[in-house]
C-alpha cells in the first residue's frame, strides 16, 4: 500500500511539474490567436545584440509538489510513529527545496536583447528567445501586432 501511494504521488508530482512548461518568447512561435493575424512590418539594421536571461517567474508549484513527494516518500519508508513523522517533515523540506530549484531552472531560458535602427532612424529594442542568431549590421524585419514585436530575418 505504501509503495502504491508513493508511485501515485510521484506521478502526480511529475504531472504538476510538467504543467509548469515555459511559454516561448520566440520569433518563430505563434499561438492560435496570432495565426493569420495581420502584422505591421518595419525594416531596419541590427545595432547591437546582448545576451539576457528570460525569467518566467516561479509559481510555487515546484515547491509544493516537491515537498509533498518528499514528505510522503520519507515518511512512508522510514520507521513508524514519531520517527516516520520526523522523516516525513525532513523529506518535505528537502523535497520542497529540490522542487523549487527544478521549477526555477525550467522557468529561465536564454534570450537576446536586439537593438534595431529602423529605416526612419528610430531605435527599437526587442527581447526574445535566443533561438535564432543575429549579427550587428544585419538587415532584419520587425513584425508588430498589438503588444508583441518580433525580430526576424
Amino acid at each position: 500500500m505504501k509503495k502504491l501511494l508513493l508511485v501515485i504521488s510521484a506521478s502526480a508530482a511529475i504531472s504538476v511539474l510538467a504543467g509548469c512548461a515555459v511559454t516561448p518568447n520566440s520569433a518563430s512561435v505563434y499561438n492560435t490567436r496570432q495565426a493569420q493575424g495581420e502584422q505591421t512590418v518595419r525594416m531596419g539594421v541590427v545595432e547591437s545584440v546582448r545576451n539576457v536571461t528570460i525569467d518566467k517567474g516561479a509559481s510555487g508549484v515546484g515547491t509544493v509538489a516537491g515537498g509533498a513527494l518528499g514528505g510522503i516518500a520519507a515518511g512512508s519508508s522510514i520507521g513508524g510513529g514519531n520517527g516516520a513523522l520526523a522523516a516525513g517533515i525532513v523529506g518535505a523540506l528537502i523535497g520542497g527545496v529540490a522542487g523549487n530549484r527544478i521549477e526555477d531552472n525550467m522557468a529561465q531560458r536564454p534570450g537576446l536583447e536586439i537593438t534595431v535602427r529602423l529605416d526612419n532612424g528610430e531605435l527599437r529594442a526587442i527581447t526574445q528567445d535566443a533561438d535564432e542568431p543575429f549579427r550587428v549590421g544585419e538587415r532584419v524585419r520587425l513584425l508588430s501586432s498589438g503588444r508583441t514585436t518580433r525580430v526576424t530575418h
